[in-house]
C-alpha cells in the first residue's frame, strides 16, 4: 500500500472511493454485484463530485467570478458538495431545498458555511416524500434567489459539468478498480447525471455495455409508465421528470423499477450483512441489480453506486 499523501485541501479527496463485492447480500442470486461507495466523499455523497466540477469548469470558463455568490436547489447532497467546495474557493453558497428532505442534511449545509433557504411543501405532500411538484417549488425559489443576489446558478439539472464529472471521473474509477471484469450498470435517477456521465465512458469503452435507468415504482416516467404516486419515500430521485436534458435516450437500455419496501429493505440488508451504510438511492440500485440478474444478466457483474450515507437518513423511518 501506498503511504498516504498530504492534501493541498479537502477537495484533492473527492473522487477514487472504493468498489466492494457484495459477495455476501448477492449470494443467493445468479450473479455478482459490485458497489462503489460514494460515501467515502467528503460530503458523503456523490454529489461532491459534482460540485466541484460545476465550480471549476465555471471558474475556468468566466460564468464564476471571484467572490459571487452560488445558488442551487437541492435535496441535500449537491448542495453539502457545494457548501464545502465554495467554502474552499471562497464564494458564499444558497442552497434552496424542500422541508420534505430529510433535516440532517440542512444542517450540515448550514455547519459547512451554506445560507439554508427551506420552501414548503406543495399541500398534501408528507414530510420525506418529495414529488416532482415539491421539486418545482424548490426551482422557482432558487430561480428567484439568483435573480435578486446576482447569482451563478449552478443548475445541476442542465449543468454538463455534471455528467461529466461521472464520465471522467467515477466510470473510469470503476474499469480500472475492478479490471474491466463488468458487465452492466444500473443507476437510480435524479438528474440523470450519473448515469448519463457513466454510461457515455462505458459504451466508449466496450461499445454495447448495457446501462438501465433505476425509477420508482409509482413514479416511473422515464419508462413511460404514468404516474400513480409522485410521493414515494426514495429521496434523492424519482421526481417524474419525463425528459432529463443530461440524459439522452440512447444511453438507456432499459428500466429497472423498485417499490419503497424492496428500496428500503435492501438498505438495512446492506448494512446488517456487509456494513454498508448507505441511503434510500443505494438500496434502490442493490434492488434493481438483484432484478437484473434475474434477467438475460444472469451470471453477469452489475456495478452500482451507493451514492450517499444513512447517515443522512437517520431521521427517517428507513432506520426504524
Amino acid at each position: 500500500m501506498n503511504p498516504p499523501t498530504l492534501s493541498s485541501s479537502i477537495l484533492d479527496t473527492i473522487g477514487h472511493t472504493p468498489l466492494v463485492a457484495l459477495d455476501r447480500f448477492a449470494r443467493n442470486a445468479h450473479g455478482r454485484i459490485l458497489a462503489k461507495l460514494e460515501y467515502f466523499n467528503p460530503g458523503f455523497s456523490k454529489k461532491d463530485r459534482i460540485a466541484q466540477c460545476i465550480i471549476e469548469t465555471a471558474e475556468q470558463d468566466g460564468s464564476l467570478i471571484p467572490g459571487q455568490t452560488v445558488v442551487e436547489l437541492t435535496s441535500g447532497n449537491t448542495g453539502t458538495g457545494l457548501a464545502i467546495v465554495c467554502a474552499v474557493r471562497g464564494y458564499p453558497f444558497v442552497a434552496v431545498m424542500s422541508r420534505g428532505n430529510s433535516p440532517e442534511r440542512a444542517r450540515m449545509m448550514r455547519a459547512l458555511g451554506a445560507e439554508v433557504v427551506l420552501v414548503e411543501q406543495a399541500p398534501g405532500s408528507p414530510v420525506g416524500q418529495v414529488s416532482g411538484e415539491d421539486l418545482s417549488r424548490v426551482e422557482a425559489a432558487a430561480v428567484r434567489l439568483t435573480q435578486e443576489r446576482r447569482a451563478f446558478r449552478a443548475d445541476q439539472f442542465g449543468n454538463r459539468a455534471n455528467s461529466k464529472a461521472h464520465a471522467e471521473g467515477t466510470a473510469r474509477e470503476i474499469i480500472e478498480q475492478c479490471g474491466g471484469a463488468v458487465d452492466a450498470f444500473c443507476n437510480f435517477v435524479g438528474t440523470g447525471g450519473t448515469l448519463a456521465g457513466c454510461a457515455q465512458t462505458f459504451k466508449s469503452w466496450r461499445p454495447g455495455f448495457p446501462c438501465y435507468a433505476v425509477e420508482p415504482a409509482s413514479a416511473a416516467v422515464l419508462a413511460g409508465t404514468s404516474v400513480t404516486r409522485s410521493n414515494h419515500r426514495i429521496q434523492g430521485g424519482g421526481y417524474a421528470r419525463p425528459h432529463l436534458d443530461l440524459l439522452p435516450p440512447e444511453l438507456v437500455d432499459g428500466f429497472i423499477t423498485v417499490t419503497d419496501d424492496e428500496a428500503i429493505a435492501c438498505a438495512r440488508r446492506l448494512a446488517q450483512e456487509e456494513g454498508i451504510f448507505g441511503g434510500f438511492s443505494g438500496g434502490a440500485n442493490a434492488a434493481a441489480a438483484l432484478k437484473l440478474l434475474k434477467t438475460e444478466l444472469a451470471g453477469k457483474t452489475i456495478v452500482i453506486l451507493i451514492c450517499d450515507t444513512g447517515l443522512k437518513y437517520l431521521s427517517t423511518d428507513l432506520w426504524e
